[in-house]
């Protein structure tokens, strides 16, 4: 239950988060991935001071991993964010919701994993959803302009997200065989705040006190609620706290009703539905491969 509290918790503040990106019109995707990245180190150092483990969080032999797996992150995060300011925001969470479909898919190209039909199946299912969430944005041409609707680039974008974050998920999961969470943590946020701060000379904006203590506020949510999912996996299966990731689009629903006056189409709640389904689908077929493959390991190993 702890594992479980944490992990809804942690969905709570990265949709708090989500929606200050949202509402930050005007500020620059490059200044918005700064704060965002700078400004969640600080409660990962504290948390990491009050361990003892500051020093040993920055000890690592793959920097050159880390740096592939900011860049990626930080690729995504940026194509988040733009899918956010041009879609409503319960939109943009569920388009996002095709990230587990797409590691399943790379997992199997690059990885040789064996994947079955079932999970094939939850794969195909999961992106029809996330198409039919997607149609009513993908007018590709406007008829006066000659160019791509905003909201159309927006649902590419947080389409295109998916990929990139699956991709990252994939060396992260690289990295953990030799790495310590935190450090995975601590590089992928400088590596990104440096990333965001390369585009100072590109034009960031003036910030008001109070603009500038929003995205503060922000990136410590965005550090806060990366911890808050570290933690969950230490209390629970992540086959068990992974089903309350889908959480976030009832709440997205009423943050985007209540604060953006954002009413949910009837295309986003059935292929939101669709593409949840289809992601427990995979999640419950994990944790029973997962259970077979510990049952065959007991079997053959010696009385």
């Amino acid at each position: 239950m702890l594992g479980i509290g944490l992990k809804v918790a942690s969905v709570f503040v990265f949709v708090g988060m989500s929606s200050i990106i949202k509402g930050a019109e005007g500020v620059p995707l490059g200044q918005l991935i700064f704060f965002r990245s700078a400004f969640a180190l600080i409660p990962v150092f504290i948390l990491l001071g009050m361990r003892g483990q500051l020093i040993s969080g920055f000890k690592t032999n793959r920097l050159g991993a880390h740096i592939l797996r900011g860049c990626l992150g930080t690729t995504g995060m940026i194509l988040i964010f733009f899918g956010l300011m041009n879609l409503p925001l319960p939109e943009a969470t569920t388009i996002h919701y095709a990230t587990p479909l797409f590691i399943v898919i790379f997992s199997a190209v690059f990885l040789r994993e064996k994947i079955r039909m079932f999970r094939w199946t939850a794969v195909v299912v999961g992106l029809i959803g996330v198409i039919i969430i997607m149609w009513p944005r993908l007018t590709f041409l406007e008829s006066d302009a000659g160019m791509m609707s905003p909201q159309t680039l927006g649902a590419l974008s947080a389409f295109t997200a998916c990929m990139i974050s699956a991709a990252a998920m994939l060396t992260v999961r690289n990295l953990v065989k030799t790495e310590r969470s935190s450090t995975i943590v601590i590089y992928f946020s400088l590596v990104s705040a440096v990333i965001g701060l390369a585009t100072l000379p590109f034009g960031w904006v003036a910030l008001s006190i109070e603009e500038t203590l929003i995205l503060i506020g922000a990136g410590i949510a965005g550090g806060v609620g990366q911890i808050l999912l570290t933690e969950s996996y230490r209390h629970a299966e992540l086959t068990t706290v992974a089903p309350f990731e889908y959480s976030s689009m009832i709440l997205s629903i009423a943050i985007g009703f209540i604060v953006f006056s954002e009413i949910p189409t009837i295309e986003m709640l059935i292929g939101g539905t669709i593409v949840t389904a289809a992601g427990l689908f995979i999640i419950y077929r994990e944790h029973r491969l997962g259970l077979d493959r510990a049952k065959a390991r007991k079997l053959s190993s010696p009385a």
